[in-house]
């Protein structure tokens, strides 16, 4: 895969994930009132560098050979187009009287930054597409 499909592809998948906060966030917010709700966050980056690593690890590592299906793979590589982001509900910890642990402010937060990085993502993958399409009128 050359880097450029790579790159539209990472920024695709960050703006899904972005996509995906917002709603998770925004139903955190709609609930905070409601007793024994339990806000949900979205996990998505920390599985990604273990994929990006394990790509690392694999091409530094010397190949063992297998001669039976039945051994064990060393230096798998896990693909990052594999990863999905993960909704994790927080059992854990209670902020209010009623058992709901959602934080108005926090959450409200949360959203300033998600809009942010969407659009921080959104510009990258416009100058993605602006380098081809420089690259694509100096050929003619």
């Amino acid at each position: 895969m050359n880097s450029f499909t790579r790159s539209v592809d990472l920024l695709q998948r960050g703006l899904d994930v972005s996509s995906l906060r917002y709603q998770v966030s925004a139903n955190n917010m709609a609930n905070a009132e409601v007793p024994n709700f339990k806000r949900t966050q979205v996990n998505f980056e920390t599985e990604l560098k273990r994929a990006f690593e394990s790509e690392d690890n694999a091409r530094d590592a010397f190949e063992l050979t297998r001669t039976d299906a039945r051994h064990f793979k060393l230096n798998t590589v896990y693909d990052y187009r594999q990863v999905q982001p993960r909704r994790v509900v927080d059992y854990d910890s209670t902020e209010k009287a009623n058992g709901n642990n959602v934080d108005v402010e926090t959450e409200a937060m949360n959203i300033v930054k998600i809009q942010m990085q969407y659009k921080l993502l959104s510009l990258l993958e416009s100058h993605e597409f602006s380098q081809v399409k420089t690259a694509m009128t100096a050929i003619r």
